[in-house]
């Protein structure tokens, strides 16, 4: 996941396999189920996050209070045609820890050529509250561009650089480099993952607070995670959130850590 610039606001294939089944014996259709549903699942990885951030605690005069946090990732890894990552994130930074921001996350590496390098497409955007009733958009960002998977001593990466439109009053349009990170230890006991994200902007986005900037600024966003499996499905770990430009204007990087647990399924 990364967080984008916001701004504010006023507030078929499924007849085609039923007609084949409809024709087979009770056999045949439960043989052609049973293949339906492990090639759906094959590479398909689920999971549930629930986070406790403190950057209130570590950065109060940016930051009104600490907060919960839900995160679900749906992950399906390298097939002939690639792989996809669906993300949302839902904040309980709001009043009454209601919810503050919603963000979503899609991704889609694809390949219909020999070379393992693959077409990348991306999507992030979101809505959020600030008190006591102002909406604001997580802006729409758009990218497209190339995407290398690799292992590396038990391993394993992605690094892409694409194309971003960031869909601002004044739009931007700049270069973005993603970096994914993931390795098991002790026979995937404990885990090490994340992503690391740099792209460029505008400082001048066609709104009144950003209206006497001019020229480019660089910002970053991070999620270095480490996990601890106690038990088939639930790991204890954290999170560290890394933002620079993106939650605030001033030249100043922000680290916060969170305590997590994880259920796949």
């Amino acid at each position: 996941m990364f967080p984008v610039r916001f701004r504010p606001f006023r507030a078929t294939k499924r007849s085609f396999v039923k007609n084949i089944l409809l024709r087979q014996p009770d056999r045949m259709k439960k043989a052609l189920l049973i293949l339906a549903l492990f090639s759906a699942l094959t590479g398909v990885a689920q999971q549930l996050q629930f986070h406790y951030d403190f950057r209130h605690s570590i950065d109060p005069d940016l930051n009104k209070r600490n907060f919960a946090s839900l995160t679900f990732e749906y992950f399906k890894a390298n097939d002939s045609t690639g792989s996809f990552l669906l993300k949302t994130q839902t904040d309980f930074s709001g009043e009454n820890n209601n919810i503050g921001q919603l963000f979503l996350q899609v991704s889609k590496n694809l390949r219909f050529w020999r070379p393992k390098v693959y077409l990348s497409l991306t999507y992030s955007g979101g809505l959020g509250v600030a008190p006591p009733s102002y909406g604001y958009y997580l802006t729409n960002s758009f990218g497209f561009g190339i995407a290398y998977p690799f292992q590396w001593k038990g391993a394993w990466f992605s690094a892409s650089v694409v194309y971003r439109y960031n869909a601002f009053p004044q739009p931007s349009h700049d270069p973005q480099v993603t970096f994914y990170f993931g390795k098991g230890f002790f026979q995937y006991k404990l885990m090490v993952a994340g992503s690391l994200v740099g792209w460029s902007e505008n400082r001048n986005q066609g709104t009144d607070f950003t209206a006497s900037q001019s020229g480019k600024k660089i910002a970053f966003f991070g999620d270095p995670q480490i996990w601890l499996k106690v038990s088939k499905t639930l790991s204890v770990g954290s999170r560290i959130n890394l933002f620079y430009h993106t939650l605030t204007p001033e030249n100043q990087v922000q680290v916060y850590p969170t305590l997590a647990l994880k259920n796949q399924f």
